[in-house]
């Protein structure tokens, strides 16, 4: 397992797991993968899991997991049932397994494994491209609530809202699924 940053016990973290199963064994590693993906979907604090499959001159498979806090992360990993799977999957993978925690924003851009950096102006664009239509989107969606609720021309509740939704939507809805539509793009 790589080394990781110690941070926050009760914010959100992501955690990358790189996995190279021998080409001859994927159709194991795939039903392994689904068997496994289950057992995480049923783990305290499990907040999602996005799996890329390799592509291009990758062979890795990246499976993206979301956890509710690093407690809650770390409960899973050191688990015996994640253990388990781990020993029967190891005579499939051509390499250890690589684990990085990540929290807050930076996972966006964390480009998959032997893939450069996205270059800075791109990582610009999408945010740009994902952000100026929410930030028109939000609000509108938002004021009809806000001006039905007593309390809701409270001064800086609407930007306050505002800002909240449109934070957890870009780092748990759109920018994981969009960094990996535009992947090609972003890290040629």
């Amino acid at each position: 397992m790589a080394a990781s940053i110690p941070i926050d016990i009760d914010s959100a973290v992501t955690t990358i797991i790189v996995q190279r199963p021998f080409k001859n064994q994927v159709h194991v590693y795939e039903d392994w993968l689904k068997e496994m993906v289950t057992l995480a979907q049923g783990a305290t604090g499990h907040r999602g899991v996005n799996i890329i499959r390799p592509h291009g001159h990758n062979e890795g498979y990246t499976i993206v997991l979301h956890f509710a806090s690093e407690a809650s992360l770390r409960t899973w990993l050191e688990s015996d049932t994640r253990r388990q799977m781990i020993e029967k999957v190891r005579p499939f993978l051509n390499t250890e397994e690589k684990i990085e925690i990540k929290t807050g924003l930076e996972f966006w851009f964390t480009p998959p494994e032997a893939k450069k950096l996205a270059p800075p102006y791109k990582q610009f664009l999408l945010t740009w491209s994902a952000i100026f239509p929410l930030s028109v989107l939000v609000p509108w969606l938002l004021t009809p609530i806000l001006t039905a609720l007593p309390f809701g021309s409270v001064p800086l509740l609407k930007p306050l809202l505002t800002s909240l939704v449109i934070v957890g939507l870009m780092t748990f809805v759109i920018m994981p699924r969009y960094v990996r539509l535009v992947a090609k793009w972003l890290y040629r």
